[in-house]
């Protein structure tokens, strides 16, 4: 059994040509070889639902059958176990060393059952570089297809693969040639991406899943376990961002950025002194380019929307909804730019890197003081409940900034009860964050109705003809904004009799 540890990064179709005169590359030999691989599983999917990958690669005149597998990425960083055997006309289950996979994979209802499923074709360029005696590293940049069922899509991927040396080198090559290059981590491997190609499956937005901490766990170890989590939410949206028009991607990818930084302020107490720092100002950035198209979209859907359908004959409203949507294809079209530049890649890498070294990983250190993951989520959810508690005795119905800190406040503690899910017993916590959600959803409509004026005068521009659609839609929804004023008092009781779910 070989273990195989890598790093998989996304490159753009047209940039193999610069990427490959990069000097790191340039001045090394370079080999490049034609691959076909075919998957096989059988007709239910045991493999798949197993987590195991059963590949043939044809090399030259022979084939080569290998086993993986499929453990899941950290990031776009990959360890998994392999077991590889030449191809003799029929599958050879007899070289993996581990019994209990071996006799599953023999098992008649397996073995017996087994068809292909979807076939790769790609050409790799490989590299070895040696950056330093003890370090040796893979580079394979790989562009072909993977096809299915008569369905095709493109690979066009960069892989770094350890031979020798440690995983941070592996960063340090990534981040080296990403300074001009745009790799962001790729964690739809080839394998995933030809299932779904044979499923059928159609993309779609993905929200963030639940985080397996353990109260057993020390604070820095579910941070990581938090921070990897984000990462991989970020990350799963970002091709839906730069392909589709669906604003659903953009907003799982706000709320990634947005659970990042709630992570980095919860367990701010025990992350080294320069961690948060490193990454506050390019996730404040990513955030504010987010949040400008996102912002967009809600005052298209929510504001400007269900005026225009009420008045389908006011001209005024069609041309103020056409300048809202023109501002909206500009703003969506500066996400794509921003996602293809190298800083966002860099802050994906550059986090990657730093939940990769100590004290993320490797032995815990000894301090008897130090609190358990247990006492620690406590005294900070506790925090953020007096945080919350204090805004809402600020709070004023006539002072709208004061509404929307409170609605922060209730957002990162729901983001806290969302990450210590897993150790609050049965439905406590999900009541929790449903009682949550709705306060910040009330909140929110009240925000968006405070703040969509100035940002309709803005696309309005000096046209009195659109200043005019303005007043409209500001009387059109004055009776609702009315209502969730008149609401405030009874939403801020409900925030001073809020208790947390308790842990266990």
């Amino acid at each position: 059994m070989a273990q195989q540890i890598a790093l998989k990064l996304a490159v753009a179709e047209d940039r193999h040509a610069a990427l490959q005169r990069h000097a790191l590359l340039a001045r090394a030999a370079r080999e490049q070889q034609r691959l076909v691989s075919i998957y096989y599983d059988t007709g239910r999917l045991a493999l798949r639902r197993a987590g195991i990958l059963l590949r043939l690669r044809r090399h030259g005149p022979s084939w080569q059958q290998t086993i993986k597998r499929q453990d899941a990425s950290d990031g776009g960083l990959t360890l998994r176990p392999e077991w590889q055997a030449p191809y003799l006309n029929h599958f050879d289950f007899s070289h993996v060393d581990d019994a209990a996979l071996r006799d599953w994979l023999q098992r008649d209802k397996i073995a017996g059952r087994l068809a292909a499923v979807f076939e790769t074709s790609f050409r790799r360029t490989v590299w070895q570089l040696a950056p330093d005696p003890d370090t040796r590293i893979l580079v394979k940049l790989d562009r072909g297809w993977i096809a299915s069922s008569g369905r095709r899509d493109t690979i066009s991927e960069l892989e770094l693969q350890l031979l020798s040396g440690s995983v941070d080198s592996l960063y340090l090559l990534a981040l080296e040639l990403a300074q001009t290059q745009a790799l962001p981590p790729l964690l739809l491997s080839k394998a995933e991406r030809g299932y779904r190609l044979f499923l059928d499956t159609p993309p779609a937005p993905v929200k963030a899943g639940e985080v397996p901490i353990d109260a057993a766990d020390a604070p820095l170890a579910a941070f990581r376990l938090i921070a990897l989590d984000c990462l991989s939410h970020l990350q799963l949206n970002h091709d839906g961002a730069v392909r589709s028009d669906d604003p659903e991607y953009v907003h799982q990818m706000r709320v990634a950025a947005r659970r990042l930084r709630a992570a980095l302020r919860m367990f701010r107490p025990v992350l080294p002194a320069s961690f948060a720092e490193q990454l506050t100002s390019p996730l404040r950035e990513l955030m504010q380019t987010l949040g400008r198209a996102r912002d967009l979209d809600v005052l298209m859907a929510e504001i400007v929307a269900p005026v225009a359908k009420a008045l389908p004959d006011e001209p005024r409203l069609t041309d103020l909804a056409g300048a809202v949507t023109n501002r909206l294809y500009a703003a969506r079209g500066n996400i794509r730019h921003v996602l293809r530049q190298t800083g966002y890649s860099r802050l994906l890498l550059t986090t990657g890197s730093l939940l990769q070294r100590a004290p993320f990983v490797g032995p815990p250190a000894a301090d008897a003081e130090a609190p358990s993951l247990l006492q620690f989520a406590d005294r900070r959810l506790r925090r953020q409940l007096q945080r919350i508690q204090e805004l809402a005795a600020a709070a004023r119905a006539d002072y709208p900034p004061s509404l929307h800190a409170l609605r922060i406040g209730i957002k990162r503690l729901r983001y806290a009860i969302e990450f210590f899910g897993p150790m609050i017993p049965g439905k406590a916590g999900s009541t929790a964050i449903k009682r949550l959600a709705g306060l910040q959803e009330e909140l929110g409509q009240l925000n968006d109705l405070a703040s969509a004026g100035t940002l309709l005068m803005v696309c309005a521009g000096r046209d009195p003809h659109l200043r005019e659609a303005v007043t409209l839609i500001g009387g059109w929804h004055g009776p609702r904004h009315a209502a969730l004023l008149a609401a405030i008092p009874d939403q801020l009781k409900r925030v001073r009799g809020l208790k947390l779910p308790r842990l266990a």
